[in-house]
């Protein structure tokens, strides 16, 4: 089928990406692209050989999507309070509870839109629907590619197993989300040290301002409370961001092995854009993830896909850009009249 093209090219270069290098956000975005040219393409194809059948699924997938976003907000709203009692009210907390609140407050805007009937009105919901959806497609791109990744094989030669910090409770412990980082870098040391590997194993975290010791020291001293090898690790103590991390530690690790490659270990939500992170500082290396409290998983998925579109701003503005002026383009032409769709 000619229709089956365009999904053919994406699903094509996704795997030349995946071969290339694994850690690119342009292969989540093309995996995402196969997946919705071949829906289109079968639509099609059905609605040629039985159009009624065809107009069905249509109503059917339209269906599933409006229920899907109404469970969907629910279900936000519900893990936003959830957070908000266990964590407290930080602006990263309450991103699941913004995120369901913005959804309810989209499907609100559509059907007004649809009640009223009012050209400018259907001109404004329709390009909030057209935005969402631009969204909902990179943040399902995100989400998927993210998953997959995270169960890719890497390759188990490593020198260095780099664990990246996080707060520390009361200035000095480890807090549980930390501590699972932690012991999945002992997991992942030792199994690299039964290949026949002696890996180092690298602290990262620097001392934030409320913080009376910095996060590595605290990293490695909970490791050698775990029964761990103090000559066995190393300390980068100077970074405060993902980015500082990557890039501290790179630096270290050049200097002792301009051949090294690593494993970098944060929790499972984190894992995706740490790999593109690293990608982009060139580090020689993948990343695996600890387990998350499931409460926390939504906000921080969130909080980690909107980083991910603060890191390509321009390209995420430019494409809201134009999806902007084409509705005001619409609304100048005068399309659709309020009279054309009773």
């Amino acid at each position: 089928m000619v229709a089956l093209v365009p999904s053919f090219i994406c699903f094509l270069l996704f795997c030349v990406g995946l071969v290339r290098d694994r850690r690119r956000v342009s292969n989540a975005v093309l995996l995402g692209l196969s997946v919705v040219f071949a829906v289109v393409a079968l639509l099609l194809h059905v609605a040629s050989e039985r159009a009624q059948l065809g107009r069905d699924l249509v109503v059917v997938l339209l269906t599933l999507a409006g229920v899907g976003v109404v469970t969907l907000a629910w279900f936000l709203i519900a893990n936003g309070i959830t957070m908000v009692r266990k964590e407290g009210r930080s602006p990263a907390n309450l991103l699941s509870l913004g995120a369901g609140t913005a959804l309810v407050a989209l499907l609100g805007l559509l059907i007004t839109a649809l009640v009223l009937h009012t050209h400018t009105l259907l001109v404004v919901a329709a390009t909030a629907v057209a935005l969402a959806g631009y969204i909902a497609f990179l943040f399902l791109c995100f989400l998927v590619y993210g998953s997959l990744y995270g169960r890719l094989r890497i390759r188990r030669r490593a020198d260095f197993v780099v664990v990246l910090g996080s707060g520390l409770i009361g200035g000095t412990t480890v807090p549980p989300l930390l501590a699972g980082r932690l012991d999945r870098a002992r997991e992942e040391h030792a199994r690299l040290s039964r290949k026949g590997r002696s890996p180092v194993l690298l602290t990262s975290g620097g001392q934030g301002p409320d913080e009376k010791v910095p996060e590595s020291h605290a990293m490695a001293d909970y490791l050698v409370a775990q029964g761990f090898s103090a000559d066995l690790i190393q300390r980068e103590d100077r970074s405060t961001t993902t980015d500082e991390n990557l890039t501290f530690s790179g630096e270290l690790m050049e200097r002792q092995n301009p051949d090294y490659r690593c494993v970098i270990v944060t929790n499972n939500y984190h894992v995706f854009r740490t790999a593109v992170t690293a990608r982009r500082t060139g580090i020689r290396g993948h990343v695996i993830g600890a387990p998350t409290a499931a409460y926390f998983w939504p906000s921080a998925m969130i909080r980690e896909f909107v980083a991910l579109l603060v890191s390509y701003r321009r390209t995420n503005a430019v494409l809201f850009l134009l999806v902007l002026l084409s509705g005001l383009f619409i609304w100048w032409l005068g399309w659709p009249s309020p009279g054309a769709l009773t």
